[in-house]
């Protein structure tokens, strides 16, 4: 489960920061590629030679993928400062310090961009964690259409985090992009709204890959960036955790809004949310140049 954001904090150290977005997409598509990859071969194997043989399989993989870290990722991906033991005393922390990530969130921005990831994240991962729920029961999918969309799902993933974010980034600011990601998120709830069946949702899709890749990209991005680079994979590490926080609260929240007010009632939700983040956005960006002119 931490492979990717264990990836995420070596990427982030062996980057430069103009490239970093770039890089992280990237590490999306790689990643993205084997998600596709992994599960076509699975159904295979389990088709053909059992269950057994595909974990046996995917075992096997898991071995590679360790020697492969083993012999190419650096013994220390940071800058290895001198310390005495009264150093390695004070820096030996609790994986759960909530003074350590009070300290992160007083660094100018983390705690605003943070916010703005819960906050702008919690429509989407509800919607993503019914998902589902609502192809079975709204779109009456059949399990192996169910799996056709969900490799829709990465092969669009792929296309905009490996060809698409990398230019954005290196044309546009990370606070426009942002902007841009969250104000299509806003359009996407809005379409979600009128939408009526698996086609229409199979055109929604790609803005709506978008906006969300573009998001965790540059996010996640903005927030290392913000903190030194001896805490880069701590805060790599409360980005991850904001995926796990949705997953938590996401089921709850969502089973009671589906049973209640339908599919169209996430749409509205991430519509309302979205847009009220956009307008706070904007507001702050329009203040900020206001007072640099000044």
């Amino acid at each position: 489960m931490h492979g990717l954001p264990g990836a995420q904090m070596v990427v982030t150290d062996l980057t430069e920061p103009d490239k970093r977005a770039d890089a992280l997409g990237k590490l999306g598509l790689c990643f993205g590629i084997g998600m596709v990859a992994g599960s076509t071969l699975g159904g295979t194997l389990s088709t053909r030679y059992g269950e057994t043989f595909a974990a046996c399989v995917a075992a096997g993989g898991s071995f590679i993928s360790f020697l492969l870290v083993w012999t190419f990722i650096p013994k220390h991906t940071k800058i290895q400062a001198p310390q005495d033991n009264t150093d390695k005393k004070s820096n030996a922390k609790s994986v759960f310090d909530l003074g350590e990530i009070t300290r992160l969130m007083k660094f100018p921005g983390v705690a605003k961009t943070f916010m703005v990831k819960i906050i702008s994240g919690l429509p989407s991962g509800i919607f993503q964690v019914m998902f589902s729920v609502i192809a079975m029961n709204f779109f009456q999918l059949a399990p192996e259409q169910n799996g056709y969309l969900m490799a829709y799902f990465g092969i669009v993933s792929m296309v905009i985090q490996g060809g698409v974010i990398g230019r954005l980034t290196s044309k546009y600011s990370e606070n426009s992009l942002l902007l841009l990601s969250i104000g299509m998120s806003s359009l996407v709830g809005l379409a979600q709204v009128f939408m009526a069946n698996v086609f229409q949702f199979c055109f929604i899709v790609l803005p709506m890959m978008f906006s969300l890749s573009v998001f965790n990209v540059i996010t996640d991005s903005m927030l290392t960036k913000t903190v030194p680079s001896s805490d880069t994979g701590t805060m790599l590490g409360l980005c991850a955790s904001v995926q796990s926080l949705l997953r938590t609260i996401g089921p709850t929240i969502g089973g009671f809004l589906y049973h209640n007010y339908g599919v169209a009632s996430f749409g509205f939700i991430q519509f309302v949310v979205n847009m009220v983040v956009f307008v706070f956005m904007l507001r702050n960006m329009v203040n900020s140049k206001d007072e640099h002119r000044e």
